[in-house]
C-alpha cells in the first residue's frame, strides 16, 4: 500500500498549487497579531474535508472573545483504518504571522506566486507545506480506496505563534479522550532541507518585555531629562553576558547552546528633537534543559538592577511567553523509529534524532508523556519576507507521511 499511496501523491504538483493558492489567499492572523483569528481558514478546510468524504470530523472551539466569531477554531478529521483502536496524528497549525514590511516583498504576501518548483507567500512554509501534505496524503488514502493499517487524522490547530493556550493546549486539556494510548504523533513544523533532523526535544522558551523608565525632555536641554533610550541600549547589550553565564554545550541540540537576543522594539516618541521618557523591548531567550528559568529571571533581574542605577532610570519587566522544557521523545519510541525508517526509504538519507530551540506544539504533547516527533523538508525562510516551500519537498513530506502510515512498528 505504500507504494501505491506514494505514486499517487507523486503526481500531485497542481493539486499542491491549488491548496497552497487557496491557504494563502486566507490570512489567519490572531488577535495578538492584529487579526480575527483561524475561522475562515478553518471554514475553508472542514468545506474541503467534508468534500473529499471523509465524516469524522469535529469541531474544538475555544472561546474567545478578543476575535469577532467569539472562538478560535480547532479541527479534527480521521480516516478510518483496519485497525480502528490506533490513529497516527498529524499535527498543523492554521495561524500565520503578519508578513511584515510588504516593500521587501517581490510580490504580494497574500497571493501565491510560483517559479519552478518554489512556492511564494506568506504561511507556504509555516506551516502550509506540512498541512498540505497530510492533506495529500487523506486524498491519496480515499483514491485508494483500501483502508490503511491504522487510522490517518489530521489536526489543524489555531493559536500557535501565540502560545497555544486557544490551539493543541486547549485540545488537550478538553479533549484529551480523541487521542489513544498507542497513537502516533508527528509534527510537521521544523525541519532542515536535507529532512535529515528528526527532532525530540526543545529548549525551554522565554520572552520578556521590557520596559526602561526615563524622563521625557527637550534633546536642546538633556540634562533636564533621563534618557530612556541610552539606558535601554546599554541594557540590550548587558544582557548579552547572558550568553556567557549559561554557556552550557549540548550537541543534540542545534544551535548547541542557550539563546538569548533582543527582537521587537516600541516605538517611543514621534519626533526627533524630544529624548524618550520611556524605551520597551522584548528579550527571547530558548534555554537549554540544563537551566531552570528561575536562573535566568534572577539574572536578568540582576541586570536591569545594575542598568537602573548606572543610569537613574527604572526597569520593569514582565514574562510574555513561558513554556519550561518538556521530557524529551525516547530515540527508540514507535513513532521516532518509524519516522527514521521512512526519511531514508523516501529521501535516502541518514537522518538522526535531534533537539531545538524552536518552540512547536509537540512541548504540550511531551508534557503529558506522549511521544511525537516534529519533522519535515524545510527550507527555513519562516517569518521572513519572500517566504517560500518547494513543492518537490511537500510531495516527499507526503509520501514520508504515507510510509509512517502503512510501516509496522519495529520490532
Amino acid at each position: 500500500m505504500p507504494d501505491t499511496l506514494c505514486a499517487f501523491i507523486a503526481n500531485q504538483r497542481e493539486r499542491v498549487i491549488a491548496l497552497q493558492r487557496d491557504l494563502v489567499a486566507i490570512p489567519a492572523l490572531g488577535p495578538f497579531n492584529c487579526g480575527q483569528g483561524e475561522h475562515e481558514k478553518a471554514a475553508y478546510l472542514a468545506e474541503l474535508l467534508r468534500s473529499m468524504g471523509i465524516r469524522q470530523i469535529e469541531d474544538i472551539p475555544a472561546p474567545d472573545d478578543t476575535v469577532a466569531c467569539g472562538f478560535r477554531p480547532n479541527l479534527a478529521a480521521v480516516i478510518p483504518g483496519r485497525d480502528a483502536s490506533r490513529t497516527f496524528w498529524v499535527i498543523s497549525h492554521t495561524d500565520i504571522v503578519p508578513p511584515g514590511d510588504e516593500d521587501l516583498w517581490t510580490s504580494p504576501p497574500y497571493e501565491l506566486r510560483v517559479d519552478g518548483d518554489m512556492l511564494y507567500g506568506r504561511g507556504v512554509e509555516d506551516n502550509h507545506q506540512g498541512l498540505v501534505a497530510s492533506l495529500l496524503v487523506a486524498e491519496a488514502v480515499l483514491a485508494v480506496g483500501n483502508p490503511p493499517p491504522i487510522n490517518f487524522g489530521m489536526l489543524f490547530v489555531a493559536d500557535e505563534e501565540t502560545a497555544s493556550a486557544k490551539g493543541l493546549d486547549y485540545v488537550l486539556t478538553h479533549r484529551r479522550d480523541i487521542f489513544g494510548p498507542r497513537d502516533l504523533f508527528l509534527i510537521p513544523d521544523f525541519g532542515t532541507p536535507d529532512g535529515e533532523m528528526v527532532e525530540v526535544a526543545e529548549k525551554s522558551l522565554l520572552w520578556l518585555k521590557i520596559s526602561v523608565f526615563g524622563k521625557q525632555c527637550h534633546a536642546s536641554t538633556p540634562q533636564k531629562g533621563i534618557n530612556s533610550l541610552v539606558a535601554a541600549s546599554d541594557l540590550i547589550l548587558r544582557l548579552r553576558s547572558l550568553y556567557a553565564r549559561f554557556d552550557h554545550q549540548d550537541p543534540l541540540f542545534y544551535p548547541p547552546s542557550s539563546t538569548f537576543e533582543a527582537t521587537k522594539k516600541e516605538a517611543n516618541v514621534p519626533n526627533v528633537n524630544t529624548i524618550p521618557g520611556l524605551d520597551v523591548f522584548y528579550l527571547d531567550c530558548r534555554v537549554l534543559v540544563q537551566y531552570d528559568l528561575d536562573e535566568v529571571q534572577a539574572a536578568v533581574n540582576e541586570t536591569c538592577a545594575e542598568v537602573a542605577v548606572d543610569h537613574g532610570v527604572r526597569v520593569e519587566w514582565e514574562i510574555v511567553q513561558e513554556v519550561r522544557s518538556a521530557p524529551a521523545t525516547s530515540p527508540d519510541s514507535p513513532i521516532v523509529q518509524r519516522m527514521l525508517a521512512a526519511v531514508r526509504a523516501v529521501h535516502g538519507t541518514n537522518p538522526r534524532p535531534m533537539g531545538i530551540g524552536g518552540g512547536t506544539v509537540a512541548s504540550f504533547l511531551r508534557r503529558q508523556n506522549i511521544p511525537c516527533v516534529v519533522w519535515s523538508t524545510l527550507l527555513g525562510t519562516a517569518h521572513q519576507p519572500n517566504e517560500h516551500s518547494s513543492i518537490r519537498n511537500t510531495l516527499a513530506d507526503a509520501q514520508v507521511m504515507a510510509q509512517v502510515l502503512c510501516m509496522d512498528d519495529p520490532a
